[in-house]
C-alpha cells in the first residue's frame, strides 16, 4: 500500500482510499479529499513536520500521521 508519505515534493497521485476514523474522514472530505481526486505534494517540513499538499486549488497542511492514512496511486512524471 502506497500512502501520501511516499510522494516527493512536486509529485502527484490519485487518492485511492482514506483509512481513518470517521471524524478525520469527514474533515478531509470537507477539504476536498475524495477517492479519485488528484493530490500533489507541494513540500515537506523539516524534522518530520507536516506535509503541504494541494487538492484541486486548495492548499492544506497535513500531519504525517494523517498523511499515512491516505492511500494513493502515484502518477507517472
Amino acid at each position: 500500500m502506497t500512502t501520501l508519505i511516499g510522494l516527493k515534493p512536486g509529485q502527484s497521485a490519485i487518492i485511492r482510499a482514506i483509512h481513518s476514523e470517521q471524524a478525520l474522514h469527514h474533515r478531509l472530505a470537507a477539504l476536498g479529499f475524495r477517492v479519485g481526486k488528484s493530490i500533489e505534494l507541494v513540500r515537506t517540513a523539516r524534522f518530520a513536520g507536516p506535509l503541504h499538499v494541494r487538492v484541486g486549488s486548495t492548499d492544506i497542511m497535513l500531519r504525517r500521521s494523517e498523511a499515512q492514512q491516505i492511500e494513493i496511486n502515484p502518477q507517472a512524471a
